[in-house]
């Protein structure tokens, strides 16, 4: 050990013996006071099963005192408690052994908790001190050591010169080849790493964007060439025309929303408005437009014993829970089962979607909430690839998380918890 650590060490050694010597100190003055208290409350109330047992009953007007009876020597031998009840001789109650007996037991009582807190209580807490401290001295230990690196001129025009012919390739890394300079190496390329990945996030979603905008703008295309050239005549051609442009259109509609929603959501424009939000009355309004817009699949809501309230945005938790709904039917034959729920899970309150779709390979599960990331059986669905990332970015403001549990050709259930 080096002579830094060493002292380092000493110091933490001195705190954890003040933080401890306080905690024994207060720890005491706790146990002394406390054993005094009971034993001024053992003496009061032997006092009064005395005063009872002598008269019949226990009244608080009445007057009370100690005398003792003392020896030729001087030395007391013994101690009365005398009642004086008016209209009655005095009843005096010899204590002087009982006190005894009740000192020496709280005496004794007070011994073996100041020997517990000593042999038990102490070294526990020493241990809990050292181990709160232990990062604290690491840092300072790192701190030090930084301290006493000489970041001279040289190293300044080695990071500089390493920096300016870093290759632009995806899996160069800087390398200084100084040791005093390793920990800010690592620190450099790990932003490298995370600036790369940002990037080829940016770049798919770009690309994806592009290509799902480029169908719908296609088939608009190809359609209205169709129009123009055997729309005016052929009234089949103008009707199917017509339509094909609607559905795209729509299509493309909802898509951009959900590209504008993602794109205000990450530059921050779009701010939770909470408010105390009822997770049974929320499911149930959920369950309803479901039976009334839906009438393909079976909905069944099963309402918890007890409503819980949390302080949440209604309108975007709703949207995450609509877009759970919506995703449940895509996958779902028709006449099968859509189960809705909410309560409580160690403490924590959720809101569930079950279904008994096409579920999801282990695999497709990890990337579920990646934008536009659509597993190979959903392809044959409709759908952009988007809800459920719109769906995490609604709960991970809310500082929720997902439980999801899927088997293909079983089905999925996602528990949304808050």
């Amino acid at each position: 050990m080096s002579s830094e650590q060493s002292n380092s060490s000493g110091k933490m050694n001195s705190i954890t013996r003040r933080l401890c010597a306080s905690f024994a100190r207060q720890r005491a003055a706790r146990i002394i006071l406390s054993t005094l208290l009971l034993f001024a409350l053992c003496c009061a109330g032997w006092l009064a099963a005395q005063e009872y047992r002598a008269l019949g009953f226990f009244k608080w007007n009445v007057m009370r005192s100690f005398y003792t009876q003392k020896a030729i020597g001087g030395n007391v031998t013994e101690i009365y408690y005398r009642i004086i009840n008016a209209g009655q001789d005095p009843v005096d109650i010899a204590v002087r052994r009982a006190f005894i007996t009740i000192c020496i037991m709280f005496g004794a009582i007070l011994v073996l908790r100041l020997l517990w807190m000593l042999l038990v209580s102490l070294p526990r807490q020493s241990r809990k001190v050292r181990s709160i401290l232990e990062p604290l001295n690491e840092l300072a230990l790192k701190a030090d050591e930084l301290s006493r690196i000489e970041f001279g001129e040289d190293k300044y025009h080695v990071l500089e010169d390493a920096i300016a012919n870093l290759d632009a390739d995806e899996s160069s890394k800087l390398a200084l080849g100084d040791s005093d300079l390793l920990g800010i190496e690592a620190a450099i390329n790990n932003l490298l790493t995370r600036i790369r990945e940002a990037n080829r996030q940016q770049a798919r979603f770009v690309n994806d964007a592009s290509h799902e905008l480029r169908t719908p703008i296609a088939v608009i295309g190809g359609y209205a060439d169709m129009l123009a050239r055997w729309g005016k005549d052929d009234e089949k051609v103008l009707n199917e025309s017509i339509s094909a442009i609607q559905t795209e259109t729509e299509r493309m509609k909802h898509l951009v929303e959900q590209l504008l929603f993602l794109a205000r959501g990450d530059s921050g424009k779009t701010q939770l408005q909470k408010e105390s939000v009822s997770l049974t009355g929320l499911m149930n309004e959920a369950y309803e437009e479901s039976v009334m817009i839906d009438e393909k699949h079976v909905y069944r809501f099963q309402k918890p014993e007890e409503d819980v309230n949390i302080s949440a945005d209604p309108g975007l938790l709703k949207q995450a829970v609509r877009i759970l709904i919506d995703n449940a039917a895509k996958y779902t034959k028709e006449g099968d089962e859509i189960l809705l729920s909410c309560g409580t899970v160690e403490g924590h309150p959720y809101l569930q979607v079950q279904d008994c779709g096409i579920g999801m390979a282990e695999s497709d599960a990890q990337h579920m909430f990646e934008r536009f990331y659509r597993a190979d059986k959903a392809r044959s669905f409709e759908g952009t690839g988007l809800g459920l990332s719109i769906a995490k970015w609604i709960v991970d403001k809310h500082r929720g998380h997902f439980e999801v549990l899927s088997r293909q050709d079983i089905g999925t259930r996602i528990r949304i918890v808050l």
